[in-house]
């Protein structure tokens, strides 16, 4: 399988498709399977979709933390390189966001049209989960992977889904633990999610930007989703109404209003 070289990491990666490239970004803990119900939406609307394992997960090296977001935003320059691609759209989800901005802020010639998803602009601005979900993010580092997946449902999902949806949610556990994430580089992860701060050069980002976000987020509230279309020019923003962290999952229509942003500019 190709490998992109990143300072101190070999990173995992795969294309599919053909068209225009856009390189998605996956979030704390999880591997480029993450987006198993993303890539053949944007696939089938003819585009070159490139995912990949972040440092410390899935097929990819996991050097001694903690990691910044800087550090893996050059992973992801990193990986655009190693598949020959000079200039690509630019999806990141949650953690990935934050990574997506900093891309999208230390290499701004590599992006063409940015997507954040369920992410936070950080720093002092940002909005941030409450004091039981915080607790959790720090429990769940020490947990055998299995229940942590588990034990993040009710984190990453809506009530609706959780409800009426749970083969979903199921379907999703599967493709999570194909590549259980350790505990060791899911902490230097979660050290570069908590160190990012871009909340004073959002308004440097010229790429035309959509924010996406569910409405139930306990993750990463929504108010950070209306922080960063505020700051970023010309962003637009959609919220999902009973949709969660993992939104895609929660609304399904979220994936092809993506892929028409991506191809269109318009959602």
């Amino acid at each position: 399988m190709p490998t992109a070289v990143s300072a101190n990491a070999s990173l995992h990666y795969e294309s599919v498709g053909a068209g225009a490239p856009v390189l998605l970004v996956m979030g704390l803990g999880m591997t480029a399977t993450g987006w198993w119900r993303t890539v053949p939406v944007l696939a089938a609307a003819g585009l070159r979709v490139l995912t990949f394992d972040n440092r410390g997960v899935g097929r990819s090296d996991r050097p001694h933390g903690p990691y910044t977001v800087a550090q893996m935003a050059d992973d992801a320059a990193a990986v655009l390189d190693a598949a020959g691609i000079d200039r690509a759209h630019v999806y990141g989800i949650s953690l990935g966001g934050m990574i997506a901005q900093e891309l999208t802020l230390r290499h701004p010639d590599r992006v063409d049209r940015l997507v954040l998803g369920a992410t936070t602009p950080g720093g002092t601005s940002a909005v941030p989960a409450d004091d039981e979900t915080l607790a959790f993010f720090q429990r769940r580092a020490q947990m055998p992977a299995e229940e942590a997946v588990w034990a993040s449902v009710p984190y990453n999902y809506a009530a609706r889904t959780r409800a009426e949806h749970a083969a979903r949610i199921a379907q999703d556990i599967r493709e999570r633990l194909r590549f259980p994430i350790e505990p060791e580089p899911y902490a230097a992860q979660l050290a570069a999610a908590l160190g990012h701060d871009a909340g004073d050069r959002l308004d440097q980002i010229a790429a035309q930007t959509l924010v996406v976000h569910g409405e139930e987020d306990r993750m990463v509230p929504v108010a950070n989703a209306r922080l960063l279309a505020e700051r970023i020019p010309g962003a637009q923003l959609r919220v999902f109404a009973d949709s969660a962290h993992i939104y895609f999952t929660d609304e399904p229509v979220a994936d092809r209003l993506v892929a028409s942003f991506l191809t269109s500019g318009k959602t």
